[in-house]
């Protein structure tokens, strides 16, 4: 493999984007990285992408294909239940030899296993590395520095939310937590290709196919090959 050279990445962050606590931490958490990173993951977040105004399939097709045009993917594996997009994704992901980091930053356990905190199925795939914090941990702690180096005893709500104490709490979290995506990023961009040279060209042009994705086919098919140039040329595969 050839080496790397220093050039920044682009990274589908795949997450929930319904509410008012996902919007704001995807985009707080996509910021953080690139600033701990010094520029070189940029994440691609679909909720800037998003067209609500067209067809279910028009968006779906969208994001995938946003997927396969980005050099690696974290996907956010929070809650009790996995949100299936994301799920879905990842396993594009997967199909397409994309280097992965699941994100968890629960606290809660899930699944079906004593290892990975969610269902077996999505655990064990190659090129694919694991960031598993506790996010109200981070936060109680970012709290008792404050204090510690204020020396003050514990605040009182009037205080907390005049001086935006909480919020700078909820920053120091997210960039700790920014900080274990960048290493982990720099691990997987950094692994072998699993995919064989002599089926590259064929499973992309599959994963034209696969999905039902609407389109002229010779135009999918040729953008999918642009698609696997771009990642050969910055040797994804």
């Amino acid at each position: 493999m050839k080496s790397k050279k220093k050039r920044s990445y682009t990274v589908y962050l795949a997450s929930e984007l319904f509410s008012l606590k996902h919007l704001i931490g995807n985009a707080y958490l996509a910021e953080a990285i690139y600033g701990k990173s010094h520029g070189k993951y940029l994440c691609v977040l679909p909720q800037n992408i998003e067209q609500r105004r067209t067809t279910a399939r028009a968006i779906r097709d969208h994001d995938l294909r946003t997927l396969l045009e980005c050099d690696l993917g974290l996907f956010n594996y929070d809650g009790t239940e996995l949100d299936s997009g994301t799920v879905v994704e990842f396993m594009f992901a997967k199909f397409a030899d994309i280097p992965s980091v699941i994100l968890r930053s629960d606290f809660r356990n899930g699944g079906d296993q004593a290892g990975d905190p969610w269902n077996l199925m999505t655990s064990f795939y190659p090129r694919t590395t694991n960031v598993v914090v506790n996010s109200i941990g981070l936060y109680k702690s970012s709290m008792q520095r404050r204090l510690k180096a204020t020396r003050r005893k514990p605040l009182d709500e009037v205080v907390r939310l005049a001086a935006q104490h909480s919020s700078a709490d909820a920053q120091a979290m997210c960039e700790q937590i920014a900080a274990a995506c960048v290493r982990a990023l720099d691990k997987v961009v950094a692994t072998e290709p699993v995919m064989p040279r002599y089926v590259r060209e064929e499973v992309y042009h599959w994963l034209a196919l696969m999905p039902g994705t609407k389109g002229n086919l010779k135009n999918l098919r040729r953008r999918m090959e642009d698609i696997l140039e771009r990642k050969v040329e910055r040797d994804l595969l």
